[in-house]
């Protein structure tokens, strides 16, 4: 039995797999184009019965912590949640320029600030399924 919700990653992208009312899975992946979580079914097995190398499992704050390096990576916009984006590359740069590793209080700092973007991201899509419009717009550099 598998207890939900379950974290992983597949690839460069973040999996959460959830139960149904049913009692059955529905699995979701991080889309890179968009910022959400798109169901897929498909990659339950793969993800749950095939661990190592590319696809592992992870609890719940690693899997913010890594959904929120990719949304920084591939998405640009603007808005609160890339304010942030550009505070934490900051950081990064800063300790780059002076020869150095981040501390671990900077480190801290990073995880609470990308805990806040995964917060931002999941209230606008709870706004937009609600049928309200968009607080922001989003582009992906895959595209």
């Amino acid at each position: 039995m598998v207890q939900t919700p379950s974290y992983h990653t597949y690839y460069n992208k973040t999996y959460r797999i959830d139960s149904t009312p049913e009692g059955g899975l529905t699995g979701h992946l991080l889309d890179l184009e968009t910022g959400e979580f798109k169901e897929n079914n498909r990659l339950i097995d793969t993800v749950l019965f095939n661990r190592g190398g590319e696809i592992d499992s992870v609890d719940e704050a690693e899997f913010m912590d890594v959904t929120e390096q990719e949304r920084a990576h591939y998405l640009r916009g603007d808005g609160p949640i890339f304010a942030l984006y550009e505070t934490i590359k900051g950081i990064y740069d800063q300790a780059k320029s002076e020869g150095r590793r981040v501390t671990k209080d900077e480190l801290a700092l990073i995880k609470s600030l990308r805990r806040r973007t995964f917060q931002l991201w999941e209230e606008e899509f709870a706004r937009r399924a609600a049928g309200e419009p968009p607080t922001f717009h989003v582009a992906s550099t895959l595209g």
